[in-house]
């Protein structure tokens, strides 16, 4: 088996007395594409932040990188080479499109700088005509757009995106799987979740399914998909 770029291991996490996360295993290795799913309020985000150091869990192991983590600070979990871009997008509304990229410029852990800033421009040429436009004069699209780039000038091992297209307009959220069917060819890890479970299963090598903070369902996409009484219960489609 491959190096888990980030794992899991029985994670309990709390919010206060609500018990979130119930004993989750998860994990996601090079080069891989991975669908995370379920309905509303199952836990998605909350996992995301308990690996990426944002919520603390309480009991359970975080490993990045063959290295454990649990509970590190969240700038120490980014310099191992995981890019997170979070539900709400997340950008500085008051730089222009050139300051949100430029700040974000650096090396990948092993030096890499195969993600330019001129790279970037390529891959997403509405940024291009934007260049001195604020972060809020941007439409949503476009804002997402801003926050993949700049997460991409990381030059990251993994890159997580927490609903990816909610909110965009079809053809603008079409651009944005075009886009993340790139990065995935150039061997950067994705970690999905967005309510187009079509397009994630399109995308993904592997899909996981939560409900009420519990695994229900892991498995490659050609499984998810024969199988669409497990899409109908838990995902309601």
């Amino acid at each position: 088996m491959s190096e888990a770029l980030l794992e899991a291991r029985e994670l309990h996490t709390y919010y206060g007395a609500s018990h979130v996360l119930h004993g989750v295993d998860f994990r996601i290795d090079r080069g891989e594409t991975v669908g995370l799913m379920g309905r509303n309020g199952m836990g998605k985000s909350t996992l995301i932040r308990s690996m990426l150091g944002l919520v603390k869990p309480r009991h359970g192991e975080v490993w990045v990188c063959g290295t454990p983590m649990t509970g590190a600070e969240p700038y120490l979990v980014a310099r191992q080479g995981i890019a997170y871009v979070p539900e709400g997008r997340g950008i500085f509304p008051n730089l222009t499109v050139r300051e949100n990229l430029v700040m974000a410029a650096r090396a990948g852990p092993d030096g890499r700088h195969d993600w330019t800033y001129e790279r970037v421009l390529v891959t997403f040429p509405r940024l291009a005509e934007r260049l001195d436009n604020g972060g809020w004069r941007l439409s949503g699209g476009e804002q997402q757009m801003l926050t993949i780039g700049r997460a991409l000038m990381t030059n990251p091992d993994l890159l997580i995106l927490d609903e990816a297209t909610e909110g965009l307009a079809p053809q603008i959220a079409r651009e944005i799987w075009r886009i993340l069917r790139d990065i995935r060819e150039h061997g950067i890890a994705i970690l999905i979740v967005d309510k187009n479970y079509a397009a994630v299963t399109a995308i993904a090598n592997r899909n996981v399914i939560l409900v009420k903070g519990r695994v229900v369902f892991e498995g490659d996409s050609p499984t998810l998909k024969a199988q669409p009484e497990v899409l109908r219960r838990h995902l309601g489609v």
